[in-house]
């Protein structure tokens, strides 16, 4: 069996990694680059109207025979373990009749992503429906999922089996979510297997490390703040990370006001409701429904419908702002609040630092400076703690650790043994 990374081994995101044997090859994850040479967030934008060729050479797209430019065969599979853009964001740009094993939850979250965000859908010709600890055989290669913990619903890890040889891929994983049953039943089904090789992502091995938070933690601390907050309450997040979610709908209930959900989170919750317990947006008395402007100028009339009966408007917010909380974007301080927010305004923050430093969300800390009102940082990172990645390495047991998405593999090696450092594209006989 014969690993290669073809992106991640010095970067966070844009994950890229290609396991063959003599007759069978696949791919797990086509990702986008989440930052660019600079390591600034990457900008979407840069690819309009480029050719492949151009986005190869500018090292958007990395040059893999078969898989985005020519000279090889085309892989016999490409499996997305979740639906992050530096996982999935490059595979409009592979051969259309590779077929794709994903969950249903990343198929819904890039369905979601696709409606609201101007991303891709998993075309439905292409998907094959992947469940938790069920093997797929590919040719030689038998690829088993496990569910983890992520930021983004649907997430798994892959256990990788051909030619008597084992190997671990975690993706993108953490174990002070709101599930941490998840990894524990990885480890006591994989533990005691013979894996010769742990592809482990580490994002955090760096330098600067965030300080150790669980979505617990979270939940407390954004349940304290609302419930001190004279006005009105804005969440920024993520509605694919439904962790998150489920923390402001339960901070939310518990500080007694009504979370008002944008027609993207809504949907996302419609999407799930029968798979996890969450609230029906179409009809819940603890959740409201507002039609931003940005969603009324679309006219998606099926979507209107849906969540019609549920609706609120943003005058009915305003007149008692101390009774909600309001799913918020950069876009709704100048499209719904023409540039004003509402006195004694909190928004929380619950992204990448990063993003701050980006000219909208400068805009939006000035709004509020001038609303007298309030801007929290309230996150935790989707990504497994330094601590944790070296208990759980221990736990798995593999003859060798492979880093991924990180910036920094090298630190691996300061606190755990048997480490391959790879450079991309190199690739390594398991």
């Amino acid at each position: 069996m014969r690993l290669t990374i073809h992106r991640g081994t010095k970067e966070i995101g844009g994950s890229c990694v290609e396991i063959a044997t003599q007759s069978t090859k696949i791919i797990i994850d086509v990702g986008l680059p989440l930052v660019d040479q600079n390591r600034e967030p990457f900008d979407r934008s840069t690819m309009r109207g480029k050719s492949l060729q151009e986005l190869v050479k500018d090292k958007v797209i990395p040059d893999v025979s078969g898989l985005f430019t020519s000279g090889a065969e085309a892989p016999d599979a490409i499996f997305l373990s979740h639906a992050h853009l530096d996982h999935v964001g490059l595979l409009k740009f592979t051969p259309e009749h590779v077929p794709v094993y994903a969950t249903t939850g990343t198929s819904k979250m890039m369905l979601a992503g696709a409606v609201f965000a101007g991303q891709d859908s998993l075309p439905r010709e292409r998907l094959q429906v992947v469940e938790y600890g069920v093997p797929i055989t590919i040719g030689d290669i038998t690829i088993t999922p496990f569910a983890v913990d992520h930021s983004c619903y649907g997430s798994v890890a892959f256990l990788v089996e051909a030619e008597g040889k084992r190997l671990l891929y975690s993706g993108d994983l953490r174990w002070h979510g709101r599930k941490p049953g998840m990894i524990n039943a990885l480890v006591k089904t994989v533990g005691p297997l013979q894996i010769d090789a742990l592809v482990m992502e580490g994002t955090h091995f760096r330098s600067k490390r965030p300080p150790r938070r669980t979505e617990y933690d979270l939940e407390a601390e954004i349940t304290t703040e609302i419930r001190k907050s004279p006005g009105l309450v804005l969440a920024s997040f993520s509605p694919i990370d439904v962790d998150r979610l489920v923390t402001y709908l339960k901070a939310s209930m518990k500080s007694g006001r009504t979370f008002v959900a944008d027609v993207y989170t809504a949907f996302i919750m419609y999407l799930l409701n029968k798979e996890i317990k969450l609230p029906d947006p179409k009809s819940s008395d603890c959740v409201k429904v507002y039609f931003n402007k940005s969603f009324e100028r679309r006219k998606i009339k099926k979507l209107q419908d849906m969540f019609g009966g549920n609706r609120i408007k943003l005058s009915e917010i305003t007149s008692a702002p101390d009774k909600y909380v309001l799913c918020f974007r950069p876009s709704n301080l100048r499209l719904d609040f023409d540039g004003t927010l509402p006195t004694m305004s909190h928004v929380m923050y619950s992204y990448w630092q990063g993003y701050l430093d980006k000219p909208d969300w400068q805009t939006v800390q000035s709004a509020v400076e001038q609303a007298c009102g309030t801007f929290s940082q309230r996150h935790t990172s989707g990504h497994i703690y330094v601590e944790d990645i070296v208990k759980f390495v221990s736990a798995i047991g593999a003859k060798t650790v492979v880093p991924i998405h990180t910036f920094e593999a090298e630190r691996f090696a300061t606190q755990i043994n048997n480490i391959t450092l790879l450079t991309d594209s190199q690739f390594r006989e398991i």
